[in-house]
């Protein structure tokens, strides 16, 4: 019973193999292998409870089985339980597991705690034991951008395609990792676009990968197009409702102010976090880049850890991960007890020196309950040209977040609110965090970098200057960019975009912002 669930399972009846589930354990209830299926396939489902359960399940009818021991660790770290996720780790290592797929999933819980070096060595180990396997090559493709060897990165990626051709997140990674020098690859991934017609998901992965290449190759009208046709395509798979952001950012104008500032109690002491915060792709990791590189700085990443605290404090049931319902119960949490939390749970990622950078640009909805949790935390807030900030977005391809990018006046509409937001804060909390132009910086690193440093308390180091030195893994989209030194190539690349651009520029400039 349980093996026909298994290939149940291999073939996607997900219905028939947790039918097959069900029989195996009424008829033997402490069956391992079918409590392992039944988590198999709540994730499948999108059940995590489900899999929670079934896991530990399995960990209890057998203490050594190193795959439920590694579902559960990477379970516990997507939860944020970082703790737990680390307790689930340690059993899985006690085991000595020789699995590729296990090894493959230890790599990625690595990963998720920013420890980037030991799992490469995790995903390494995988593909030594199950070569040419495209899910755990593209698992050690990803680290390998992450710690800018696009060169070796760039082999795995040719490999997967050598594979299995019709690969479009590879094809994708490919394009992301090098710069075009012709259209060989664009030809081969326009003609792999029929075979994916019915998925528009994998339809993004081919039109962005074909934009970026179009761009690098300045075939500007032909890069726009491919880039909309991405968009479009990825629209069409996100749950956007803008009603509803709007609702949020009204709730936050309206009840986060100084006065409610002033009535919380007295948050955490702790003085060693650092948040670099704004819009996505306005040089959030350039200058998290500048400050890590201080010695007495370390790189957490882009942590969610801030948000998953207040969910878990104010039990916060809804799976969206922004909402007014969020706002609403987070006002009335006890600072200390949040910023508490929050440095419980980061203190796996935050390195062995005496501050850290947390890096999640959507932080800066969070703001005032940072000032109230943690009253000594440092807050640098990017800011950019709103059609720079806009198009970047727009032409980016982003895995589960920022859902309002994929239409021009959508992510026009929200940046105006995001500005209006950042203006009311910075009204309402004067002088609590330092905002830093991404284009003063780029054209003039020295000044801006050292008023950065100054504002944050530490003694000038000329490393400083030098980020793009740092052999640090970078896990965002801007992996590749941060290996270059501060340059001003990305200042006004809308403009040659600016005759289809022209839905972002009206919606902004009837927001009242102005586009030069």
């Amino acid at each position: 019973m349980v093996r026909q669930g298994y290939r149940e399972m291999r073939q996607g009846n997900i219905a028939a193999a947790a039918s097959c589930c069900q029989r195996a354990i009424k008829q033997q209830p402490d069956l391992v292998p079918a409590h392992f299926l039944v988590g198999l396939v709540a994730l499948e489902g999108k059940d995590r409870k489900t899999a929670f359960s079934a896991f530990r399940t399995v960990v209890k009818l057998d203490r050594d089985h190193g795959a439920a021991w590694a579902q559960l660790a990477r379970l516990h770290m997507s939860e944020g339980q970082v703790n737990m996720a680390d307790a689930a780790l340690r059993e899985t290592l006690r085991i000595k597991p020789g699995e590729p797929v296990v090894l493959d999933m230890i790599g990625t819980t690595l990963s998720l705690m920013g420890e980037y070096d030991a799992a490469k060595a995790f995903y390494e180990q995988a593909n030594a034991k199950k070569p040419d396997s495209p899910p755990l090559m593209q698992n050690l493709a990803n680290n390998l951008v992450y710690h800018g060897d696009t060169e070796g990165a760039e082999h795995v990626f040719e490999r997967i395609i050598d594979i299995l051709p019709n690969s479009p997140q590879s094809h994708w990674g490919l394009s992301s990792s090098r710069k075009a020098i012709d259209t060989t690859h664009i030809d081969q991934m326009r003609a792999l676009l029929p075979q994916v017609e019915a998925d528009p998901r994998s339809q993004a992965f081919y039109y962005y990968a074909i934009g970026k290449e179009l761009e690098d190759l300045q075939q500007w009208d032909e890069a726009f197009s491919a880039f909309e046709q991405g968009a479009s395509a990825r629209r069409g798979t996100v749950d956007y409702d803008e009603s509803a952001e709007q609702a949020m950012f009204d709730y936050l104008e309206a009840h986060y102010n100084s006065d409610w500032l002033k009535s919380r109690e007295t948050g955490h002491a702790d003085s060693s976090p650092i948040f670099v915060l704004g819009q996505p792709r306005t040089g959030t990791t350039l200058v998290e880049r500048v400050i890590s590189s201080h010695s007495q700085v370390h790189s957490a990443g882009e942590l969610q850890q801030f948000g998953l605290a207040v969910r878990r404090l104010s039990n916060y049931r809804n799976p969206k991960r922004f909402t007014r319902e969020l706002f609403e119960l987070a006002g009335e949490l006890e600072p200390a007890k949040l910023g508490g939390l929050y440095l419980q749970t980061t203190r796996k990622m935050r390195g062995g020196t005496p501050r850290f950078v947390d890096k999640l640009p959507q932080n800066y909805f969070y703001i005032p309950l940072i000032l109230a949790a943690l009253p000594n935390a440092k807050i640098v807030h990017l800011v950019r040209d709103p059609m720079d900030a806009c198009f970047a977005s727009f032409k980016q391809l982003f895995a589960d977040a920022y859902l309002h990018s994929y239409d021009q006046r959508e992510m026009a509409r929200h940046h105006a609110r995001y500005r209006h937001l950042m203006n009311l804060w910075r009204e309402r909390f004067p002088g609590r965090f330092f905002d830093i132009s991404y284009e003063d910086t780029a054209r003039d690193l020295e000044p801006n970098a050292r008023a950065l440093i100054d504002f944050l308390g530490l003694t000038w180091e000329d490393v400083c200057l030098h980020f793009h030195q740092q052999d640090s893994a970078v896990s965002t989209a801007s992996a590749v960019q941060v290996r270059e030194p501060a340059h001003t190539r990305s200042i006004g690349r809308w403009r040659r975009y600016e005759n289809h651009l022209q839905p972002m520029v009206q919606e902004l400039e009837s927001a009242g912002i102005t586009v030069n």
